[in-house]
C-alpha cells in the first residue's frame, strides 16, 4: 500500500514456496525504489490470501487474527518512517527494517551498554576497579528487577529522573551483611560509576543526549581522626 512517491509497504505470501497450502508471509518495504524484505514469521493457507488486498480472506478468528496482527505491523512501520522524516536525516528501506528488527542503535539497551563497557574494560582497569564496577552494575540490575519490574530498558529511557530515582533506590537499599543503609558518598561513588558508563554511550552514539546533564554529586565532607599516642604505641609494639 503505497503512502508516498518514495515509500510503500506490501504484503506478500510466498505462493512458489507452498508447502501443504501452507506459506510464509513477508512485509516488502520500498524506499525511493530501493526494496527489502522482512520475513513476519507467520504462515497462511496459500488459498485464503487475497494478494489484491494483501490480507486473509474470510471472517474466520485466524483470518481476523492474521488481518489484525498485519494492520498492526503496517501502523508501526508507518510510525517508524514517520520519525525517520521527522529527524531529518537519510532514510532507507535497510534503516526501516533495522529499526523495526530493533537492530539499530536507537534500539540499543542497558544491558547492551553494561556489556560492551565490560568488555570494554576488563583488560585496561585494574582488578578492584572492576569489581566496583560489577557492584554497581548489580545494583543497578535489583534496581531494574525489583522497582521497575524488567530486566532492562531502552537507552533513549535513559533521563534525569530514572538517575534520581536509581539514587534514591540506593539511599535505601540495605546491603546484605552491613550495620546500615548506604552513605551518601557511597551513593555518589556508585552513581559517578554509572555516570561513567553513560558517557561512554554518549560518545559511541548510542545514547542521543546526556542524561547527566543537569546532576551534580554531593558529597558529604568528613573530618579525619587521628590516632592517639598509646594506638600508635600499640601498633609498633
Amino acid at each position: 500500500m503505497r503512502t508516498s512517491n518514495t515509500f510503500a509497504i506490501l504484503f506478500w505470501a510466498y505462493s512458489s514456496r507452498a508447502k501443504d497450502n501452507l506459506t510464509g508471509i513477508c512485509a516488502r518495504i520500498t524506499v525511493n525504489g530501493k526494496k527489502v524484505n522482512i520475513s513476519l514469521k507467520l504462515q497462511v493457507d496459500i488459498r485464503s490470501w487475497d494478494s489484491k488486498r494483501q490480507r486473509a480472506k474470510g471472517n474466520s478468528e485466524t483470518s481476523r487474527a492474521l488481518n489484525s496482527y498485519l494492520d498492526q505491523v503496517h501502523s508501526q512501520i508507518i510510525k517508524l518512517y514517520q520519525d525517520l522524516k521527522f529527524k531529518g536525516g537519510l532514510i532507507t528501506a535497510e534503516l526501516i527494517k533495522a529499526e523495526y528488527l530493533g537492530e539499530s542503535d536507537n534500539s540499543k539497551t542497558l544491558q547492551n551498554l553494561l556489556e560492551y563497557h565490560k568488555n570494554k574494560t576488563e583488560k585496561t582497569l585494574a582488578i578492584c576497579t572492576l569489581r566496583n564496577f560489577s557492584v554497581t552494575q548489580g545494583y543497578l540490575n535489583k534496581y531494574l528487577n525489583n522497582v521497575m519490574n524488567t530486566p532492562d530498558i531502552y537507552l533513549k529511557e535513559l533521563d534525569y529522573k530514572f538517575i534520581c530515582d536509581f539514587a534514591n533506590f540506593l539511599y535505601c537499599f540495605w546491603p546484605k551483611g552491613h550495620p546500615k543503609a548506604m552513605g551518601n558518598n557511597t551513593v555518589m561513588k556508585h552513581i559517578q560509576r554509572f555516570r561513567k558508563i553513560v558517557t561512554l554511550g554518549y560518545h559511541i552514539e548510542w545514547i542521543d543526549r546526556d542524561p547527566f546533564v543537569r546532576w551534580k554529586p554531593t558529597y558529604e565532607k568528613r573530618e579525619r581522626l587521628f590516632l592517639t599516642e598509646n594506638e600508635l604505641s600499640n601498633i609498633e609494639t
